[in-house]
């Protein structure tokens, strides 16, 4: 697997941290801030796994999760998700989806290393 992330986020503070870890960890950081389109986005970029919002302009990251699960394309790709909102209906829901590891903001340099680092190993 390479080390090509795509960050699916809309919050500059949290694209610039996430950005600034796993870039010095040697990986390749993309990013995305609308929901809209963000699927299209996924498709065109291939990359190896996403780092994925909930809460996003447009669309949110749960139909998002949907959308990538349903598309043979895209149903195995990793999926880390982020939310402010980490309440066990959320993370339930979240997991019902498809999605491969769940982190509540605010997180920790090493938490979201440590399972980009299991994401990409698992892929």
């Amino acid at each position: 697997m390479g080390k090509h992330v795509l960050l699916i986020e809309d919050e500059p503070n949290i694209i610039e941290a996430i950005r600034f870890i796993l870039s010095r960890d040697g990986w390749s950081v993309d990013t995305h801030s609308d929901g809209a389109n963000a699927v299209e986005r996924v498709q065109s970029m291939r990359p190896d796994l996403i780092i994925l919002d909930v809460m996003l302009p447009n669309k949110s990251g749960y139909d998002i999760l949907r959308d990538l699960r349903d598309d043979p394309m895209t149903a195995k790709l990793p999926v880390l998700m982020l939310t402010a909102r980490g309440q066990t209906k959320d993370r339930e829901l979240a997991e019902r989806l498809g999605v491969n590891e769940f982190i509540t903001k605010p997180f920790s340099n090493s938490d979201i290393l440590a399972s980009v680092r299991a994401l990409a190993g698992a892929g």
